[in-house]
């Protein structure tokens, strides 16, 4: 499946992604506000956290080998034995912690210890989400997209009527309760879409351990975990700086500027990460590498800069679809945002080659350099200039990243 084709059929799932998201934004602007929304983003970084240990961080290696050895490939029950008995035991030491450290995560993560029972229903509920997500890992390996966009439509309708429903009934505990819980239920319906499966069938998961695939899983385990701990990570910093400096409604709209940036960039976050992901990891040659990379840049970049100039254009009218007058202030973020999304996707064509090539060393140093840059960049700029300081600092940020992403990947693609 080419690019263009890959990007239509993932354009569709995120255009029902997206519609679902604005439904629900605006739920939790209009009964939660800016002080809520903060709590949510809070929440989100730690589920990501969470999520990543409790896959045992291996679900891009998963997705890569998948693609490596092919459909017909002999090695693919040891992958796939070996995946899910990482999966299981990780998922259930994780939710084990969470659910022992309850209320200690609530007062830390959401600044009250009222919201105990949401992470104990997250810890017992980890382990049908990690499965969900290994399936899915596995679909893309496989490059089934089309089982992929269906089951992601499917998630992001259910998604809209349960999360708005707990919102308008529950409020912040409602949206938290449904984000705890979405995925569980999906895991069921994605085992009945997949069911006389050729290759996720049960015969090919009662394979014994194997160490040779569980030492290459390894490598990306490293990489997915330094992401999953650097990111959100950064994130929680950030948004803890601003809220006890400025106030937790600044954090609120920091927030929503974020939550903008990540729905228009989804097409292109989704499509990176099913086409690109499967497709380096098969490519060996450099010529084709840089074929590959070039079409990426001539078809991704122009739409994103184009999507950005026009969200600018139109971002009184997105800030009044979106969320509430509350949230105007966000009006000064927007410029630098958007210009600093533009050279993350330009990083991330790049990006993506490193975790395909499993370029790990290389991976886990910028990743934990330029998430560090990013807190002392945004404690410096927004004590200067208040909360436009963090938009100035995202766009450094990956003006350096862009320029030291190409260069560190350059053995990769350049030559030959």
């Amino acid at each position: 499946m080419n690019l263009i084709r890959t990007s239509i059929l993932t354009l569709i799932s995120t255009a029902v992604k997206m519609a679902a998201g604005l439904v629900i934004n605006k739920a939790v602007a209009v009964y939660i506000g800016p002080t809520g929304l903060a709590l949510v983003g809070q929440f989100q970084n730690f589920n990501q956290l969470m999520m990543t240990a409790a896959q045992g961080a291996i679900n891009n290696g998963v997705t890569k080998y998948v693609a490596e050895y092919g459909k017909d490939g002999d090695r693919i029950p040891a992958l796939l034995s070996t995946a899910v008995r990482i999966s299981l035991s990780s998922s259930a030491l994780v939710g084990l912690g969470i659910i022992v450290f309850a209320n200690y995560a609530s007062t830390q993560i959401l600044k009250s210890d009222h919201y105990g029972y949401i992470f104990v229903i997250l810890g017992f509920t980890i382990s049908l989400f990690v499965l969900n997500n290994l399936l899915l890992s596995i679909l893309n390996g496989l490059r089934e997209i089309k089982i992929w966009v269906a089951i992601n439509i499917i998630q992001s309708i259910y998604g809209l009527i349960f999360t708005t429903l707990l919102i308008k009934f529950l409020g912040l505990d409602g949206i938290l309760i449904a984000l705890a819980t979405n995925q569980s239920v999906i895991f069921f319906i994605l085992l009945w879409m997949l069911r006389g499966h050729k290759i996720i069938n049960l015969e090919n998961f009662k394979r014994p351990f194997d160490k040779p695939e569980a030492k290459k899983l390894a490598a990306f385990a490293a990489m997915a975990v330094v992401s999953a701990i650097t990111v959100p990570v950064s994130h929680l910093v950030i948004r803890n700086y601003i809220g006890t400096t400025l106030g937790w409604d600044e954090a609120g709209y920091w927030q929503a500027m974020w939550y903008i940036s990540t729905m228009y960039l989804m097409a292109v976050t989704t499509t990176l990460s099913i086409y690109y992901l499967p497709k380096l990891s098969e490519i060996t040659d450099k010529a084709t590498i840089r074929s590959e990379l070039w079409h990426g840049y001539k078809i991704i970049m122009p739409l994103v800069a184009i999507t950005s100039v026009g969200i600018f254009l139109m971002k009184d009218y997105i800030i009044a679809l979106l969320f509430t007058n509350d949230f105007l202030p966000i009006r000064q973020l927007f410029l630098w945002q958007l210009v600093g999304d533009v050279l993350k996707v330009a990083s991330w064509l790049f990006a993506y080659l490193m975790v395909a090539k499993s370029m790990s060393k290389t991976f886990i140093v910028t990743e934990i350099s330029f998430s560090l840059s990013l807190v002392l960049l945004a404690r410096w700029l927004v004590g200067q200039y208040g909360l436009v300081g963090i938009s100035y600092a995202f766009a450094a940020n990956y003006a350096i990243y862009l320029i030291v992403i190409i260069f560190v990947t350059k053995r990769a693609w350049a030559g030959a």
